[in-house]
Parts: structure tokens; C-alpha cells; sequence
């Protein structure tokens, strides 16, 4: 019997912010999962924020440097009530997916509420709840004083969780289809 061959890829999870970034990286072998790395780069005391950008894409070209990921995996900005906080953030974005472009990595966006969903089951968990359920899941990582820092490894994890998923097919409804579905189900009452 031929051996299958499980499918090895790491993923680059970003929390883009232009005050803290948080990353994480993940490596994946078929179902099972292990965190490599997760922390931050602070840029709150850097003076503009073209040079926030700037640490932003020279961080990010360091961490593909080192771990060599095959894939990002980044928080989606969400739409808030102070719109130029949304550009900064959406700027922060496009620059982390710009370095991880100029490595050829494959771009993988998810909301906050998904990657809430996908770790925690709940869309509208808090930040806490998010890193206690990563803790829970991975004993062994440290928890972070930041907290940028586990919802990157929660946008990692999230794309490993959504991409390992099987693709499961539609199924036909009905009580005819039911019946032909589940033939092992149905009792007789013929007492031949």
C-alpha cells in the first residue's frame, strides 16, 4: 500500500496596526499544528507614520527571511466609527501583504468575527477568550503581554482550521432523498 504523502506548509499569521503589529507563524502537517513563533513589533514611539509603514515592511521581510512561510494569513480591518484610525490601519495592511507579495506568498484575508468564530466558536469573543482558547489548544506557547500577538496566531490558525476542512458535498433534500440517504434507518413492519 503506497504511503500518502500529508501536505507540510507554514503560515505567517499578521495583526496589522501601525502602534503594534502581531505575528505568528504555524507550521501545519496535515491536521496537526505547531506554533513556531508569536510576538510583536512596536512602533508607537516611532515619529510619523511612513516610518511605521516602513518597520512594518521591514519586520514582516525579516520574519519571511527567517521562517520562510508559504502563506499569510491577515486580519481583515474592520469598519469602525473613526474612519482615519480604518485608512492607518488598511495602510498597515497593504503594506504586510506587500512584503509577503514580494516573497510570493500566498494571501489568505479573514474577518475578525470569522477568526472569533473559528477558535472560540463565537463570533463576538473577546480578545481574551481568543487567547485563552489558543492556550488551551497549545500548552506550550507563552502568553503574550500583547495581545496583537494571539489574534496573529488566531488568523493562523483560522486559515489551517478553514483549509484542512473537507469540502463536503450538497446533499439533496427532502424526505425521498432522506429515506435514499439513510436506507439503514427504515424499520419494516413486514412480518414475512
Amino acid at each position: 500500500m503506497q504511503d500518502m504523502e500529508v501536505e507540510k506548509r507554514r503560515i505567517l499569521g499578521v495583526d496589522p496596526g501601525t502602534n503594534i503589529m502581531g505575528y505568528a507563524v504555524l507550521d501545519v502537517c496535515g491536521r496537526r499544528s505547531d506554533v513556531v513563533v508569536m510576538d510583536v513589533v512596536k512602533m508607537a514611539k516611532l515619529p510619523a507614520q511612513a516610518d511605521k509603514l516602513k518597520m512594518i515592511f521591514t519586520s514582516l521581510d525579516n520574519i519571511i527571511e527567517e521562517y520562510s512561510p508559504d502563506i499569510l494569513a491577515i486580519e481583515e480591518p474592520f469598519f469602525g466609527k473613526n474612519p482615519q484610525s480604518m485608512l492607518k490601519l488598511g495602510r498597515a495592511q497593504g503594506v504586510a501583504m506587500a512584503a509577503a507579495l514580494a516573497h510570493g506568498l500566498e494571501i489568505f484575508e479573514y474577518p475578525p468575527r470569522r477568526i472569533k468564530q473559528a477558535i472560540t466558536g463565537v463570533g463576538s469573543a473577546s480578545k481574551e477568550q481568543v487567547a485563552a482558547m489558543l492556550k488551551a489548544l497549545y500548552p506550550d506557547i507563552v502568553q503574550p503581554d500583547y495581545f496583537d500577538a494571539t489574534d496573529a496566531l488566531a488568523a493562523a490558525v483560522c486559515h489551517h482550521l478553514q483549509s484542512s476542512l473537507p469540502i463536503v458535498p450538497a446533499r439533496k433534500s427532502g424526505w425521498k432523498a432522506f429515506l435514499s440517504q439513510h436506507s439503514d434507518r427504515i424499520i419494516s413492519n413486514n412480518k414475512n
